[in-house]
């Protein structure tokens, strides 16, 4: 049976269309996709996430323990910042892509996906060093504003000073009357605020959002939305995009994995893969015919196998069909010409560069 986040009856009052996502009950739509879509680059969305977990490293040495875990570098950055990073198998590749928060050299809270949340805290669990983590999954709520406006809705509701807070830093503050950590992240491309706080006021800070952002064009937005914006901007998605099998030199995310920090799991695997060449490349494209890139779509070139969509929609922003996939390198170049077999159909697209989304 499928888990209900402290939001479940909102959703429902709300009118939402509730589908299983990783073992939750969650909102797909509230009214439309691409409504809510549009919401979020003009004006502003209100996300449920509480279905993410958390798990903290919590005394003397939590900082050294997180950093071996994973990918970035806790060291390099100042308490109050956060940083994107993959939690790595030895073999290189993704045992979930998270977000840890630095709060102090002695406490660090990693936030991880839903459908992950059990098998990261096992591993956290087995390969941490002397200070071992802590589920805190069913300690937060979390939700996320974003959007153009987001900063405007949430300024009005908290006495914390939100310029202060710049992208991937945080601060704990009270936001509508309930203690939260309030953290400059996001999953949609805009500017926006992760709110987590005690599930049990979940529903009043939700509320208290809808109602202080009405003015400004709030609207409660689903999985949909979420999806299709985090595809615009080429976001990964664990499940789709990374998994155990793909590293982040393949996947484009080199960048998370600091070289200079010392060891950390997978770091082996990955020094040997830099230094050998990756043969595949997850890349972007655009379809150069009518027809909408899938999950699980072979890719072609000229008709023969050479790899896979890993995400697809039709981008309600940038009003064209778009698609991810794993390509040969060679095939990994912007321009390259491709296909993808659409119902045993070969349809003409194109490599572009990404994010295909920018703000003008």
């Amino acid at each position: 049976m499928a888990r209900k986040t402290p939001l479940y009856e909102a959703h429902r009052a709300l009118g939402a269309r509730l589908v299983d996502f990783a073992g939750w009950e969650m909102p797909v739509q509230y009214t439309s996709v691409i409504s809510e879509h549009e919401a979020v680059r003009t004006a502003a969305g209100l996300f449920d996430v509480s279905h993410m977990g958390e798990v903290e490293f919590r005394g003397p040495g939590a900082l050294v323990s997180a950093n071996g875990l994973i990918t970035n570098d806790l060291g390099r950055i100042a308490d109050g910042q956060a940083v994107y990073a993959g939690l790595l198998n030895h073999a290189g590749g993704f045992v979930d892509d998270v977000v840890a928060y630095r709060f102090s050299p002695e406490r660090i809270l990693i936030c991880v996906n839903a459908s992950n949340r059990a098998k990261d805290f096992a591993w956290m669990r087995e390969h941490a060093g002397a200070v071992k983590p802590v589920d805190r999954g069913d300690d937060f709520a979390q939700l996320a504003v974003q959007g153009p406006k987001a900063a405007t809705i949430v300024q009005r509701l908290t006495p914390l000073d939100l310029s202060s807070i710049g992208t991937y830093h945080f601060a704990e503050a009270p936001v509508a009357g309930v203690s939260c950590i309030v953290s400059r992240t996001g999953y949609t491309g805009e500017d926006g605020f992760e709110l987590y706080c005690p599930p049990e006021r979940s529903v009043a800070l939700w509320n208290a959002l809808l109602e202080g952002g009405a003015a400004d064009g709030i609207r409660p937005a689903g999985l949909g939305a979420r999806d299709s914006l985090r595809t615009e901007m080429k976001y990964a998605l664990y499940g789709n995009d990374i998994d155990d099998l793909r590293t982040p030199l393949e996947a484009g995310l080199g960048w998370v994995v600091k070289w200079d920090k010392g060891d950390f799991v997978g770091r082996a695997a990955l020094e040997s893969q830099k230094k050998e060449g990756v043969t595949r490349k997850l890349v972007g494209f655009e379809m150069r015919e009518p027809g909408i890139p899938r999950h699980g779509y072979p890719l072609l070139d000229a008709g023969v196998p050479a790899g896979m969509v890993t995400s697809g929609t039709m981008g309600p922003s940038v009003k064209k069909a778009i698609g991810i996939g794993y390509l040969p390198v060679a095939m990994a170049r912007e321009g390259m010409q491709l296909e993808v077999e659409i119902r045993g159909r070969p349809v003409k697209a194109e490599v572009v560069k990404t994010p295909f989304w920018r703000r003008s």
